[in-house]
């Protein structure tokens, strides 16, 4: 049991990691929008909700002590991972395909409406389009270097799932 333990301090402490990662993300998405005056669009917001859900919910998992609610965070972790890894794809799709849109007149109005963006304007308001293109950093874009994060973070969380999925699962009322 007490190999259990220690398996459960470490998930808990990859997940505090998961969760600082994200928020260093965000702090660098905020870096681009003012200094380097890069406007975020409608998906480029969707990314920050990811990347906020995603930490958060690896905080709560981290402050969970059983396996049961450390996995169930981690799925929760993983569909957020999947939704920003969704969001950043459409982004590469478009600005690769200048012609298509990603649906600002569709996608802006109800980005800008969240609660969140009325609290916090200069970081969840829309301020550009989506087919505005910036000049790469350390080669690629930045929804290119998103979809990288997002698809890390998922692949991590899966099989950090997928490895642990026998680990001892305590109900109670429930012999094993």
């Amino acid at each position: 049991m007490n190999d259990d333990n220690a398996l459960l301090r470490r998930e808990r402490r990859l997940l505090v990691l998961l969760g600082v990662i994200c928020l260093a993300l965000l702090a660098g998405a905020l870096y681009f929008q003012y200094a380097e005056h890069q406007d975020p669009c409608p998906l480029c917001i969707l990314g920050r909700y990811f990347l906020i859900l995603i930490a958060v919910f690896a905080f709560l998992g981290a402050r969970m002590t059983s396996w049961s609610g450390v996995r169930v965070l981690e799925a929760l972790v993983a569909l957020s991972a999947l939704g920003g890894a969704i969001a950043a794809a459409r982004l590469v799709w478009v600005q690769a395909f200048p012609s298509f849109s990603c649906g600002f007149d569709t996608l802006q109005p109800i980005i800008d409406g969240l609660p969140p963006a009325h609290w916090l304007p200069g970081v969840f308001k829309v301020q550009g389009l989506c087919e505005t293109t910036y000049a790469p950093t350390l080669g690629l874009t930045i929804p290119m270097w998103s979809l990288l994060a997002f698809v890390i973070a998922f692949l991590a969380v899966i099989a950090s799932l997928w490895r642990n999925r026998r680990r001892q699962v305590s109900w109670p009322g429930i012999r094993r």
